[in-house]
Order: structure tokens, then sequence, then C-alpha cells
């Protein structure tokens, strides 16, 4: 079968190289699985340069997320057991943890559903707890992750504003559903906060960002406020000012969505479930800017890894319409 595979860390236009390999073998409690979709992932590009959470051993396949086939033909979403990653013909992945693929979406939609969508609704209603009526930041809203946090915030019944980088992500992020979108490198991201909400700032923050984007978020926090951190996308990661904190009653909240796989793998399934319920409503629909052919699998990955993308881009397998 065909795959892409990294034999050394590094950036993924230069350590990702597409060669012809074995199937992968199921283990005990796992499936081999046809890949239908491959989601690209910023973690993707963590992979490559041995700086994610997981290191996997070398040589390995990217591709954290997808949408998949099983023997019987049930149409699926997996995350990969890695090595084996999802930008290869076939994959495996943990038969238990394998989630029906809401019919309403296609296989690239249902690809970049369940890792960005379930981030967001664990961060803004697990840990957040956002209530109809409150104001949501959401910083990189055109972005994979927070193009996702911006339709849910919706789906919520808040009024969402979005950060973006640039007129062209600004553009996106306001059809993808912001009340507000702010141009952070052409507006002054606090002021307009506070112009858009009468000088009370926003009630839930969403920072998949970290950097100056979390220095925003403390300086137009409202009181009572939450921000939530997701990542660090920037490659700065803040340290929070605690006294700052507390004598303007906000709240820090951290979300590692992996984590809900560990400890409460129900709790995970229920959220695929209002998720399915969500995208049969019409309410949300991930945002997919690119359908890739595999032979630019790792240029995707680079360009997601530079920020320059917006929405998702997904990886499709040889054959496949793109």
């Amino acid at each position: 079968m065909q795959a892409w595979r990294v034999h050394r860390n590094g950036e993924p236009a230069e350590v990702m190289r597409r060669e012809e390999v074995e199937r992968p073998e199921p283990g005990p409690g796992q499936v081999l699985l046809r890949v239908r979709a491959a989601n690209v992932n910023f973690p993707d590009a963590l992979l490559c340069r041995g700086q994610y959470q997981i290191r996997p051993p070398l040589p390995f396949t990217p591709g954290v997320e997808v949408c998949a086939e099983t023997a019987e033909g049930r149409r699926v979403i997996a995350t990969p057991v890695l090595p084996h990653g999802g930008l290869a013909a076939y994959v495996l992945a943990e038969e238990a943890a394998l989630l029906p693929a809401p019919e309403t979406l296609d296989d690239a939609e249902a690809a970049a559903l369940h890792i960005g969508y379930q981030t967001g609704w664990f961060a803004l209603h697990r840990r957040a707890a956002l209530k109809e009526g409150e104001t949501l930041l959401v910083h990189a809203a055109a972005g994979g992750v927070g193009s996702a946090a911006v339709q849910l915030g919706k789906a919520a019944g808040a009024t969402v504003i979005g950060v973006a980088g640039g007129p062209e992500k600004a553009e996106a992020a306001r059809r993808n559903g912001c009340d507000l979108v702010i141009d952070r490198r052409s507006e002054d991201v606090v002021a307009a906060v506070k112009e858009a909400t009468g000088g009370r700032g926003a009630d839930v923050v969403y920072d998949p960002v970290g950097g100056a984007a979390y220095t925003q978020s403390a300086k137009c926090v409202a009181f009572e406020g939450r921000i939530v951190v997701v990542g660090f996308a920037s490659g700065d990661i803040p340290a929070p000012a605690l006294n700052h904190a507390l004598v303007k009653n906000y709240a820090i909240l951290g979300l590692h969505w992996g984590l809900y796989n560990q400890h409460d793998p129900a709790a995970v399934r229920h959220c695929h479930d209002t998720l399915t319920a969500y995208a049969a409503k019409g309410l949300i629909k991930p945002l997919i800017s690119e359908r890739v052919p595999f032979a630019q699998a790792a240029d995707a990955v680079r360009r997601v890894a530079e920020g320059s993308t917006t929405g998702r881009l997904v990886v499709l397998p040889e054959g496949a319409a793109a």
C-alpha cells in the first residue's frame, strides 16, 4: 500500500516521503481500516518535528484523524494508532473507539469532525460552561480548530467575536457565522472587543494560539470570564500573571481533549452523538477549504503548519474524486 512516512524529525516538506509499504497487522483489540479521507491537523506537523506529546518510533506515518471503512463496509471516524497514521491507504484503530460517521457529512467533512469539534465542545461546555446570550471570543477563527468553535458557539446561542489575520481569513470567519470579525493585523483586538461589548469584555475566550493572543485575552476578558487554553499554534507558551486573574476575577482553564479518551470515554461518545445531531440539524458543518490529492499530502501538512490555510485541508486517497 501507499503511505507517507517520516524517517527523521524535521519540517514536514523535508522529512515526509511517499513509499510503498506492507499493510499493518492489527494487534489485540485493533481493526484494519481502509482510509476514505484523512484530515490534516497541526499536531501532524508537530509529530514530524518530534515536538508532539506523543513521539512514535521512526519511521512513522502522520495523520491523527480519518474517515475510514471497515471490512464489513461500515463508514467510521477513527483516530489511527501510531505509528500507522492516516496519511496512508490503510490504518489501524482501536475497535472500541470507532465512531459512526454521520450520514449528513461526506467523507472529507466526517474526517474533520472529530478532534476539532470534540475539543471545541469540551472546551466550551465542559470546561467553560458557555451560556446562551454570553459573548465568546475565538482566536484563529478562520482556522480548523477556531472555525469549529465558532459554529459550536453559535449553536449554543452565544454572540461570537472572531479574530483572524488578514482580509481573506477575516472574510472566511465572517462567512462561517461570526457576529463580528476583528482583523488582528489592522485592528486593536482589545479595543475592538471592549467596544463591541460595551466595555464589559468577552465572557469566554477560546485560545488555540497562545503568545500575544493570550495577552490580548487577559486584557479583554469579562468579570467572571473564562479563558480556555487549547493549544499554542504561535509556538509561544505564555506565563499567565495569576495576580491579574485574581484582581479581575477570571478563570484560566486548560483543555487537553485526549485525556477524556483515557478518563471518560463515555463522555467522548456522548459528545459525538451530540455533534452528529448538530450536523443533522445543519448547526455545524466542517469548513473544508481543500480536498487534497494523496500525492500532495506533505505540502498540505506544510501549509497547515505555516498557518496559511483557512478551514480544513483533507487528504483523499488515490482514485478518490477531489
